[in-house]
């Protein structure tokens, strides 16, 4: 008697085991996202008061666009960008979850000027990256470029909506 239970419940685990087996993951391809110029956003160096860049822009303002960014993104140019709105002063944290390319992330106060930044977020990471001070904006833009236009803390932007 206790062997024919035993191979029945041999019979039922191998049944369960087989009936179990996971299927292949299916690979979902999905289309690269392109990048949808919504305005031009300028920045001015603060002390002698020159043009540094002019950029094409996209908004960051909903809950959702917030929260996914620059987020599958294989590539951006150099005179895009992105500009996330918030909408009051606080502080910020980001970071590079799902993010593929690399980052300069800056931070703005409430008057557009730029507070702090973070140079050369790498893709990827889920370190988060704090404003460390109160800001309304954020900027983000391929890693290389704060140093390359010489940023500082008090530069300021501008930005209009097409």
């Amino acid at each position: 008697m206790k062997v024919v239970k035993y191979i029945v419940f041999l019979s039922i685990v191998g049944m369960l085991l087989v009936s179990c087996k996971e299927e292949p993951k299916k690979v979902i391809k999905t289309e690269p996202i392109a990048f949808t110029k919504e305005g031009e956003l300028t920045i001015t160096k603060q002390k002698v008061d020159t043009l540094l860049t002019t950029l094409d822009i996209e908004f960051a303002e909903s809950e959702y666009e917030t929260q996914t960014g620059l987020m599958y993104r294989k590539s951006m140019e150099d005179h895009q960008g992105m500009l996330f709105i918030f909408p009051d002063e606080r502080m910020h944290s980001f970071y590079m979850k799902n993010t593929e390319i690399p980052l300069d992330i800056i931070f703005l106060k409430a008057d557009l000027t730029i507070a702090s930044f973070q140079e050369n977020a790498q893709p990827m990471n889920e370190t988060g990256l704090s404003s460390r001070v109160p800001i309304q904006y954020v900027l983000e833009v391929n890693a290389g470029l704060a140093e390359k236009w010489l940023l500082e803390v008090g530069d300021k932007i501008a930005y209009h909506k097409n």
